[in-house]
């Protein structure tokens, strides 16, 4: 026994000095690993807002939302079915934005060229010039204004805490309007069956049963999801 832990004392004293440290820093890692697992954690859980907040998703979820009150099916598509579609739009939307940022700052990032900090800030670029395309100079003016912001030379040199909530007012005002314009041809088809079932003396049925097949009928022969997938898409 003597022998054997002689022999690993020798083993040990063998191994080269550089090797130590190495293998030190591995069992115990650098004081800045629990705060970037705390910065994932946080980034994962705000990811829901930053998709809706950055993203066509709220234009796109608000005309689906007036489709489905205009056709009268309350439930149909569901709720997943909407959101899934609405993301899907999201993503072939904002490709060419995530592929700039993934040139401007994720692959220079990974190969050691700048920091996190600067990552950030040459990532930010991209989406900022994507959110100002469709955010309205007067919501950018009320937000500026709320946030004491200084007049910036351009709208590029306003921080994304104004840009930001500028945008979504933007986005809403678009899909309501979307959804109001949607909802016309529908209303119409309420108020002639209505108008007809009443004239007829049918008043035990109500009108809402007898226009919802219709209104559903008139959307399926006109390829009404194809319609409107196009035209959103072509919003942007």
């Amino acid at each position: 026994m003597v022998a054997g832990l002689a022999g690993v004392v020798a083993a040990a004293a063998a191994v080269p000095a550089p090797l130590l440290p190495d293998l030190s820093s591995r069992l115990h890692p650098s004081d800045s690993t629990p705060w970037m697992i705390v910065f994932v954690l946080t980034l994962i859980t705000l990811l829901p807002a930053i998709l809706m907040a950055m993203t066509p998703m709220v234009r796109l979820l608000v005309v689906f939302h007036f489709l489905r009150q205009a056709l009268g099916t309350q439930t149909a598509p569901s709720n997943p079915t909407l959101m899934g579609l609405a993301l899907m739009m999201t993503w072939f939307l904002m490709t060419p934005v995530l592929n700039q940022v993934d040139q401007q700052a994720v692959e220079p990032y990974r190969a050691g060229q700048i920091t996190g900090f600067e990552a950030i800030d040459r990532g930010s670029q991209p989406v900022k010039t994507f959110l100002l395309h469709y955010a309205r100079e007067k919501d950018l003016e009320l937000f500026a204004a709320a946030g004491q912001v200084q007049r910036p030379a351009t709208a590029a040199d306003l921080p994304m805490r104004v840009v930001i909530p500028a945008y979504i007012l933007s986005e809403l005002k678009a899909g309501f309007a979307i959804g109001a314009v949607l909802y016309l041809p529908f209303l119409l088809i309420d108020m002639v069956t209505a108008s007809i079932t009443t004239s007829i003396g049918m008043f035990q049925l109500p009108p809402v049963v007898v226009s919802t097949p219709l209104k559903i009928l008139l959307f399926v022969m006109v390829d009404g999801w194809n319609l409107l997938a196009g035209s959103l898409l072509k919003s942007f």
